[in-house]
């Protein structure tokens, strides 16, 4: 089969960005109303996840400096639900990934998975929390607001979220998700009134990233803003939540997927699949794409290959590179299943791709509207086929870069993504361990 040649094309409408992103956290904790909780001498505990956020270590070391330049003794408690197979080890080889250790924060990092109740939400349900978090003189937390890939509310991914499943532990995680997406809109705000109610929660750093997975916004929110902020956040989130500039395509061919990217692995957000059992499909989702193919899974999801069932079809390395164990928790905690099923999978990148276009319901192959992206955090570029450049001329902020190119292979038929994509996550990794 002829593979379609491809074209560069550039999003680039203005992005807000924080340019001095350490001085900016210590100027958010330092004003806030947070600060003045904070007293002389008290033990801090800083709450940090396992999204891949960008700037995440020099954000997390600006807080824990501002808490020592406070006078308090700050450290770092895990708060990331299940992740990392739910035992210690796994969450503080998570953390170690994104350098949140204590060798590039200069204070202990605790990941103990051990959860006290605290009492009982609206629901009637128990509310865990780490207690680790429960026993300091005070918790912050580090985490960002975006909108989150299961379910549409006033608080979806951010702070709230942090209290409730990432410092509930594997308890509150498996409670919450086992009431499905209703369990993660309105229970997390229920369980989040009795943490804020009864826990040292003081505050917590809000992350906004634009549409180029840059730091666009930091703003410490304080535990008392804490109901009317965080949704106002969110929406500001939401409009700059990176997307891809078409309406439809044919083909998406993903170069990989991950935890690092997206909680989904894809975000759905970004590639408009839903796959929640028994919810319909959003009609209004863009795009709509009729083949998806992702190539391999991130090293930094560390085998949980979570949501790679939202592709259709993929590589027999993405398959085996899986940790069954740190894949069936996560995937069993969070009781989104459909999204896991494992697709198609084929020896080479160049099979997945041209069995892509060999069932798009496209026959007429130079008519095919396929697109390429290194993984659905970075859109801001994509590879276009030709059917897609009339359409992309049309596109606002939209730039073409180079000309028509045939897909760099391999001679083993993989995808030279590193030359299609040189500043990704994966390029930057590559020339990191070349």
């Amino acid at each position: 089969m002829d593979i379609p040649h491809v074209q560069l094309v550039r999003q680039t409408a203005p992005q807000p960005k924080v340019t001095d992103v350490a001085g900016e956290v210590r100027r958010q904790w330092l004003a806030s109303k947070t600060a003045k909780r904070i007293k002389p001498g008290m033990r801090i505990a800083v709450a940090c996840g396992s999204r891949g956020i960008q700037n995440y270590c020099t954000i997390a070391k600006a807080t824990v400096d501002a808490i020592k330049e406070l006078g308090a003794k700050p450290f770092v408690v895990a708060a990331m639900g299940s992740h990392g197979g739910a035992n210690a080890a796994g969450q503080r080889e998570l953390l170690a990934s994104y350098d949140l250790d204590e060798a590039h924060l200069g204070v202990s990092v605790v990941t103990d998975m051990d959860v006290s109740v605290i009492g009982t939400n609206s629901w009637n349900q128990p509310v865990y929390w780490d207690k680790n978090a429960l026993a300091a003189d005070g918790v912050v937390t580090v985490s960002r607001v975006k909108p989150h890939t299961d379910f549409r509310g006033n608080f979806e991914s951010g702070i709230l979220k942090m209290l409730v499943i990432g410092l509930g532990k594997r308890h509150g995680a498996d409670q919450v998700h086992s009431f499905g997406p209703l369990g993660l809109r309105d229970m997390i705000p229920a369980a989040g009134k009795v943490i804020v109610e009864k826990t040292p929660f003081m505050g917590g750093l809000a992350i906004l990233e634009n549409g180029n997975e840059e730091t666009a916004k930091l703003e410490v929110v304080d535990r008392d803003d804490l109901w009317t902020r965080e949704p106002e956040l969110l929406i500001e989130a939401r409009k700059l939540l990176g997307r891809m500039p078409f309406k439809a395509l044919d083909v998406l061919i993903i170069g990989e997927c991950g935890k690092n990217y997206s909680g989904a692995g894809m975000d759905p957000n970004v590639v408009g699949r839903m796959l929640i059992e028994a919810s319909p499909e959003v009609e209004t989702n863009d795009p709509k794409i009729t083949r998806i193919g992702v190539l391999e899974v991130s090293p930094e999801s560390h085998g949980n290959a979570t949501g790679i069932g939202i592709a259709d079809l993929t590589t027999n390395r993405a398959l085996s590179g899986i940790d069954q164990a740190a894949f069936r928790m996560n995937n069993l905690t969070a009781r989104s299943l459909w999204r896991s099923k494992l697709p198609i999978a084929f020896e080479t990148d160049r099979e997945v791709i041209e069995a892509c276009l060999d069932t798009c319901w496209q026959p007429d192959i130079p008519n095919v509207k396929m697109g390429v992206i290194p993984n659905t955090l970075e859109v801001a570029e994509m590879w276009i086929s030709a059917a897609l450049v009339e359409e992309a001329k049309a596109v606002p902020h939209l730039e073409f870069v180079g000309g028509p190119q045939p897909l760099p292979f391999d001679s083993s038929g993989k995808l030279v993504q590193e030359k299609l994509f040189p500043h990704s996550v994966r390029g930057r990794r590559s020339k990191h361990h070349a």
